[in-house]
């Protein structure tokens, strides 16, 4: 079964999940013509491994802490802190902690 998205007009809540943050999974929030919202949750020592999309993405670190790796470098991004990737850049995630990101993801027709 799909899950719901959020759409036209709806506020949908992204604060810290907090104390859920341990029992709460990655969800897409919203997905339109050229824009998908995730919010990412990754508990420590977690990873997404590296891959790559066509589109630009954002990745805002809400909770915890994330180490992005692109191009062989890496990158902690911690709660407040928003990351850039041009489109069709390679790149992981590992969550140094339990972390929640909200990803934007340009998405190209």
């Amino acid at each position: 079964m799909a899950l719901p998205h959020g759409v036209s007009g709806e506020s949908i809540d992204v604060r810290p999940l907090g104390p859920r943050l341990p029992t709460e999974r990655t969800a897409a929030l919203f997905k339109a013509r050229d824009l998908e919202v995730i919010r990412l949750v990754l508990s420590a020592g977690k990873s997404v491994p590296p891959h790559k999309v066509p589109g630009d993405i954002t990745i805002h670190c809400l909770e915890g802490s994330l180490r992005i790796d692109v191009d062989g470098a890496a990158s902690l991004l911690n709660a407040g802190e928003l990351l850039f990737l041009a489109g069709d850049v390679v790149h992981g995630v590992k969550a140094i902690s339990d972390a929640s990101a909200l990803v934007t993801i340009a998405l190209k027709p």
